[in-house]
């Protein structure tokens, strides 16, 4: 019992602190999904890292119960079935009908079909130690998925200049526990506890390392097509909004046969008095939303 016998003190520290860093990382997630029951709606929030999450505790959990007396791995897993099971929950009942077909496919194809070809090849086609080498190796290449998972996230905070999606804390909790769980696999000799840590060391140090450029950017806007990249307005720029009505064309004049605007957009002069008296008429045009910056005569329609 390496894990937990007092003959490997340091093992043992590694083991608890590992536990106690693993179970608060599970729980950094909290906030998100508080926003998510707040607003009922699981806004730009994606469910895979917490699928990946769940399967990559039910491999370690198979692995520490084949090689035996890996107490530490189990505990510590087992919690996180149940927390991340929760958190798929809570994004099942407030995702959109798309998302939650998605997440559904995934589960059942990863925590399903996969784990259970793992299970059954593990069991039947393997004996001793070969065995525990297979699943070893098995569980570092989903270990390693897992620390790669949020590079969706840094993806995002690079194009969007926002680390909203980013939380520092888990960045934080992400990388210390790495380090001792790195720390723990190598007092026990268990390089395959060891080895897919060091990727997440690396991982959790990009991830703060972008929170810190990122933390006091002006967010932008990342559309689809020609109009991604756009600058989302700030509280400095004093955009105003211009709500401009429906305009249509009028029953033909029958003494000048001139068409004419039915309605028109009344906008104040004190803003921008030169661009409301330029489009006078607008052919066939549903409403329309105008910002009219302060800073600029200029007009953008949207």
């Amino acid at each position: 019992m390496a894990g937990l016998s007092l003959q490997h003190p340091w093992a043992f520290a590694f083991g608890l602190l590992g536990n106690v860093i693993s179970f608060l990382t599970f729980l950094a997630p909290i906030p998100t999904f508080y926003r998510i029951y707040k607003s009922k709606s699981t806004e730009g929030f994606q469910s895979v890292p917490y699928v990946v999450a769940l399967f990559s505790a039910m491999l370690w959990i198979f692995y520490a119960l084949i090689k035996s007396n890996e107490t530490f791995l189990i505990t510590i897993n087992a919690a996180g079935c149940v927390i991340e099971t929760i958190y798929i929950v809570m994004y099942f009942v407030y995702a959109p009908k798309k998302a939650k077909l998605f997440t559904a496919k995934i589960m059942l194809l990863l925590n399903v079909g996969v784990f259970g070809v793992i299970l059954l090849v593990t069991l039947l086609l393997f004996k001793g130690d070969k065995r525990v080498v297979m699943l070893g190796w098995i569980c570092v290449g989903f270990s390693v998925s897992v620390f790669v998972a949020p590079l969706s996230i840094m993806r995002r905070v690079i194009q969007t200049k926002s680390v909203e999606y980013m939380p520092f804390s888990l960045s934080l909790s992400l990388t210390l526990s790495a380090v001792v769980w790195f720390l723990y696999g190598l007092l026990i000799k268990d390089k395959y506890v060891a080895l897919p840590n060091i990727l997440g060391f690396t991982f959790g140090v990009v991830q703060m390392v972008l929170y810190v450029l990122y933390m006091n950017k002006t967010p932008v806007a990342v559309a689809e097509g020609k109009d991604a990249g756009v600058k989302l307005p700030s509280a400095a720029d004093e955009h105003v909004l211009v709500n401009i009505t429906k305009l249509s064309p009028a029953l033909p004049d029958r003494s000048s046969g001139v068409h004419r605007a039915t309605q028109m957009a009344a906008v104040p002069a004190s803003s921008c008095a030169a661009e409301a008296a330029a489009p006078a008429m607008l052919p066939n045009r549903d409403v329309v939303d105008v910002f009219v910056s302060r800073q600029s005569p200029a007009v953008h329609v949207v």
